[in-house]
Parts: C-alpha cells; sequence; structure tokens
C-alpha cells in the first residue's frame, strides 16, 4: 500500500469540537477501508496567507492538521471526495510519500570496516593488560 500525507486547512471555530469529528471520520474513514493511520498532527491556528472562501463566507483564520496513513488509491481518492463535500474544510492535498515501506524510512547508516577493526584493537589492549 502506498504511504500519504494528508495536509489540510480547515475552518476555525472556538470550540475544538468540529474538527475533532473532521478528524476522526477522516482517520475512521481510512481504518475502516483498510488503511492504517500512522500519525495524526494539529498544527496549530494561523493566519492564512489570503481569504478562502469554501461553501460559505470568506475565512481570514484557519486550522492546520495533516494525517499520515497507508491505503490504496481508491481509498485515498473516497476520502478526497469526502473533505471535498464537508463544509468545514477550506483546503487539502494528498501527497505520496512512497509507495513501498523500505522507501520512506531513512537508510541505516553502514557500519565501516574502521569500526571493526578500532574494536578488535581495544579488545586486544584491554586482553594484554594485567590488571593486579
Amino acid at each position: 500500500m502506498p504511504f500519504y500525507q494528508l495536509l489540510c486547512i480547515s475552518t476555525h471555530y472556538s470550540e475544538f469540537k468540529f474538527i475533532r469529528t473532521l478528524v476522526k471520520t477522516s482517520a475512521m474513514h481510512i481504518f475502516n477501508s483498510g488503511g492504517v493511520v500512522r500519525d495524526i498532527k494539529f498544527m496549530g491556528t494561523r493566519i492564512l496567507p489570503s481569504k478562502m472562501k469554501r461553501h460559505t463566507k470568506a475565512q481570514t483564520i484557519g486550522d492546520y492538521w495533516t494525517i499520515d496513513f497507508d491505503s490504496n488509491p481508491k481509498v485515498m481518492q473516497e476520502l478526497e471526495a469526502r473533505l471535498r463535500q464537508d463544509p468545514t474544510v477550506l483546503r487539502w492535498t494528498t501527497l505520496k510519500l512512497g509507495s513501498r515501506l523500505m522507501e520512506c524510512v531513512e537508510k541505516p547508516v553502514q557500519t565501516e570496516q574502521a569500526t571493526f577493526k578500532e574494536l578488535k584493537e581495544f579488545r586486544q589492549a584491554i586482553a594484554d593488560r594485567s590488571f593486579l
């Protein structure tokens, strides 16, 4: 399954129950469709770079949040269709971070031969010492 990141800007309300409901329904849609939600981050409330209008009046303040998830492309398209119909969502974008898990994980640092040589020398120095 491909690994995606959804960045969403939603309308700011004084109560967080609206954004909580939006995030929860998005995550449950992914989960119920066989996907895996890896991370949910609330990036805070910010002043928008320009007025944004979607379904209602123009907004100047928005709540930014992201979801990192694994799912098939059909689930991602269904999620975008839900966000398109939701009146609290101002903007969203989905980024494909990788098609396999190993593409997304940083490669481990390779151990150099010099490190093994230094370890052998250290062990030899300890073995050569005589402790009284």
